[in-house]
């Protein structure tokens, strides 16, 4: 008895030697790199970067549009002419040169209101880009929680594997001492041999799925190369004292997919206030100058000069009065009225589907925890079964059977409780991530 839990204190000391060799990566680390590097926040922060861009100019669109074009063009006359009395004339070599210039201002007074809707649908723009990246980021947070722990699992389950693996290993030479000295027969070692070997494969298998883990994880923290080559932590810490009716509030005022379900409707409304501006008459105010000078050194006749400059400055007011454009305009805002109540029933339904999935994640959490609680003791009193029946089999009182059960019932009690942690971090992190209280 003294010998098999010495063998038990060594499978959970090996690990931590083999730890102490590589760098231990903590969950902290793996969200802060995350937040820095990851490819859907890094595309969500351009997009609100571009939305909020779009904002700053947004007050422009009440200023007047001032447009100025120069021109200068040279010329060179060559004409000859004949008259019917016999006359000739040769205007040939005659130069000039021309240049116009001109200041031209627009001002719209007046656009049924659509100024005013277009600066409001940018700044709400601005606001469903930075919704859409917080929701990028908890998003993000979630999977990097979900996937480093995920290693941390297999982690766990290579722990109980490496259990199985000495408690099988002592199996194998109790049955090899048993049957070179007659007390057992050969059937009991091959079988203990061959148990051993599919737990060895089982725990060969099992660092291949560690590796894997890591590579998804690597994934969601953008880290080039494959390197696969530290360690994580080995436990899941674990929050217990959430509570539905607190959780839920928070919800409905803070849940990212809400806010952009919110954020989608009030752009469609100003996208709609927008279209039936059009209907109404644009009274703009404009003005112009303009500048010509001709400069030429001869004149083709007594009346052309040979300088000449003109400047002339004008304002005055315009409205432009929609009559009829092939109902285009009506079209326009029929789309934008079924584009509101496409996001209104897009808004009712995240509403509804994020509400289940904090009821459906709170069960799975509560299941849980009461499911922890019993597999902690059923592991205590499977690995005290083992222990007790491979001592028996030692004392030669029990069959390589029973060791076997026991060792199996072992096995599964670890895997169900690591499993039921494993599922307790989900539920919180889905709990967490839905309430909007995954990241501060």
């Amino acid at each position: 008895m003294h010998y098999m839990k010495r063998i038990l204190i060594f499978c959970l000391l090996l690990p931590a030697f083999h730890v102490s060799a590589q760098q231990v990566l903590t969950v902290e680390q793996a969200i802060d790199l995350a937040l820095k590097n990851n490819y859907d926040i890094r595309l969500a922060k351009n997009d609100a970067a571009i939305a909020a861009n779009d904002y700053a100019y947004a007050n422009w669109a009440f200023a007047p549009r001032l447009n100025g074009t120069a021109s200068r063009v040279w010329n060179t006359t060559r004409t000859r002419q004949e008259f019917v009395n016999g006359t000739k004339r040769d205007t040939s070599g005659i130069h000039s040169n021309n240049f116009t210039g001109n200041v031209t201002l627009s001002w719209t007074l007046f656009d049924g209101l659509k100024m005013f809707a277009t600066r409001q649908k940018l700044e709400a723009m601005r606001d469903l880009g930075d919704a859409a990246m917080k929701d990028a980021l908890i998003t993000t947070v979630a999977n990097v929680i979900a996937s480093y722990y995920a290693v941390v699992q297999g982690k766990q389950q290579l722990h109980n594997l490496s259990e199985q693996l000495s408690i099988a290993d002592e199996r194998v030479k109790l049955s090899d001492a048993k049957f070179q000295t007659g007390l057992g027969p050969k059937t009991d070692w091959l079988q203990s041999k061959v148990d051993y070997n599919a737990l060895k494969a089982s725990y060969l298998r099992q660092q291949t799925v560690i590796d894997q883990g890591k590579v998804i994880l690597n994934q969601y923290m953008a880290v080039e190369g494959g390197n696969t080559q530290y360690e994580v932590q080995d436990s899941i810490p674990l929050n217990t004292d959430l509570a539905y009716g607190k959780m839920r509030e928070q919800m409905l005022q803070r849940n990212t997919s809400l806010m952009v379900a919110k954020q989608n409707l009030n752009v469609s409304q100003l996208a709609l206030k927008e279209s039936k501006g059009d209907y109404f008459p644009v009274i703009s105010f404009n003005s112009a100058y303009n500048f010509t000078k001709v400069n030429s050194n001869a004149a083709t006749n007594s009346f052309s000069p040979i300088f000449n400059q003109n400047g002339v400055f004008n304002y005055g007011f315009s409205a432009t009065i929609p009559i009829f454009n092939g109902l285009n305009v009506h079209r326009q805002v029929r789309n934008a009225e079924l584009n509101v109540s496409y996001q209104q029933l897009s808004l009712e339904n995240t509403r509804t589907q994020v509400d289940m999935a904090l009821s459906n994640a709170f069960k799975d959490y509560e299941y849980y925890k009461a499911a922890v609680d019993l597999e902690e003791e059923n592991l205590g009193l499977a690995r005290e079964n083992a222990m007790v029946a491979l001592e028996r089999f030692k004392q030669g009182v029990s069959t390589t059977i029973e060791v076997k059960e026991a060792q199996q019932s072992l096995e599964d009690a670890y895997n169900r409780l690591i499993n039921a942690r494993y599922n307790i971090k989900l539920a919180e992190t889905q709990l967490l991530r839905l309430n909007g209280d995954l990241i501060k």
